[in-house]
């Protein structure tokens, strides 16, 4: 199936007294959504993710590239590298983000999974664990299930 026509949305999702800025892709038919949890130092901006996330959208699937840290976060993290490896944060930030995804008509009835990179799929492991009854896939591409820690047992993606 290769389907070409999506439509693109920059979302804010509210995570308690923040939010976090992402694009929301989604095809004529959707069969399911793909929340990408990018690793550290990296972005919703990221070639390999966007590259990825157009493939996904071409076979029908919705796709979710969002931003785990606030531009003020961000910042602070390119000055001292600690936010990228706080996974209790990234993985509230991919829960939070998935319950506001839950919560929206057009995305509800689709079907959720993780594509996680580097400490991102670490917090993408966590979050499964936390969520069984909505997450139904993860993927980890280069990622650190040593940095997930004890959720890993509990995963039932």
């Amino acid at each position: 199936m290769n389907r070409t026509a999506a439509r693109d949305h920059t979302v804010h999702i509210p995570i308690g007294p923040h939010t976090l800025e992402g694009v929301l892709q989604m095809p004529d038919g959707a069969q399911g959504l793909v929340v990408f949890v990018h690793g550290s130092g990296s972005s919703r901006h990221s070639p390999r993710n966007q590259y990825v996330a157009q493939l996904l959208v071409r076979t029908g699937l919705a796709v979710l590239l969002f931003d785990l840290l606030t531009a003020q976060e961000d910042q602070i993290d390119q000055r001292t590298r600690a936010l990228r490896f706080d996974i209790g944060l990234l993985a509230s930030r991919v829960i939070a983000a998935t319950d506001w995804l839950v919560h929206q008509p057009e995305t509800q009835p689709l079907a959720i999974g993780y594509f996680g990179a580097s400490t991102g799929a670490a917090a993408a492991l966590i979050a499964a664990a936390n969520q069984p009854e909505i997450v139904r896939a993860v993927v980890s591409r280069g990622g650190r299930p040593d940095l997930a820690g004890d959720a890993l047992p509990a995963v039932e993606a």
